[in-house]
């Protein structure tokens, strides 16, 4: 198997989780897998030690795009909590999974969690939105296009001073690694939308260039560990 097969540019394409009903039951399965993959790739104590690293201190509220069932945000509570305690999340997805079981792992430590059930990019357009300290997104910006990626991200900046992306890397590791999940027994959703994920991510500085105002903002972008493309921005402080 080639490593050489990466693409030049993004590909972005349908992935099949996207296509099922929440209680299907491929669909339920291929979120365990997330879940696994996830853990395989480090994405929560990426996620956790970009947000230590670029904000100095607690934050009151954080918005997370493309949530899920939750668990993702739950384990970057779970490292944060002690650091950061009493903070208030709000959890925006297409579809509202998460459980009693999450909500109250939320709870123990000391964290409030709500939930928001609304298409993205459009529910950014909501005027109901507050604004928050922080807005974060796991395996999530990869699924929408240039050219849709654009206009959400000017209206990200508008919700908060940080905004942290943790998204698959496209490189040739990544992508070989992608199509090697049935050894850890993923189902067919999710080895079809791994290799899928992989070739609709980020190198570079791709998503630097497509966010707003650049002047007012300082952006790091790069790879973290060996399968993660980490995004940073943070609005600099007024002179």
């Amino acid at each position: 198997m080639s490593l050489s097969a990466t693409p030049a540019f993004r590909q972005v394409q349908r992935e099949w989780l996207d296509e099922l009903s929440a209680d299907d039951p491929r669909a339920i399965r291929s979120r365990r897998d997330l879940n696994r993959v996830n853990s395989w790739m480090l994405q929560p104590g990426i996620m956790a030690h970009a947000l230590m690293q670029h904000h100095n201190e607690r934050p009151r509220a954080i918005l997370d795009l493309g949530s899920g069932d939750g668990l993702f945000v739950l384990r970057v509570a779970r490292i944060l909590a002690r650091r950061w305690p009493g903070v208030a999340v709000t959890m925006l997805d297409r579809q509202d999974i998460v459980s009693e079981r999450t909500r109250w792992g939320f709870e123990a430590l000391g964290w409030s969690a709500t939930t928001i059930k609304a298409e993205l990019p459009g529910a950014l357009n909501l005027d109901s939105l507050p604004r928050f300290d922080i807005v974060t997104a796991n395996l999530f910006l990869h699924h929408f296009t240039d050219q849709k990626l654009g206009p959400m991200l000017s209206r990200i900046a508008r919700l908060a001073p940080l905004f942290v992306a943790c998204e698959p890397r496209r490189a040739a590791l990544p992508h070989f690694a992608s199509r090697l999940l049935w050894a850890i027994g993923c189902n067919d959703v999710s080895r079809h939308d791994a290799v899928v994920s992989v070739e609709a991510g980020f190198n570079g500085t791709e998503l630097s260039a497509l966010w707003p105002d650049a002047d007012g903002w300082q952006k790091h972008e790069d790879a973290a560990r060996l399968f993660t493309h980490c995004f940073v921005a943070r609005r600099k402080p007024e002179q």
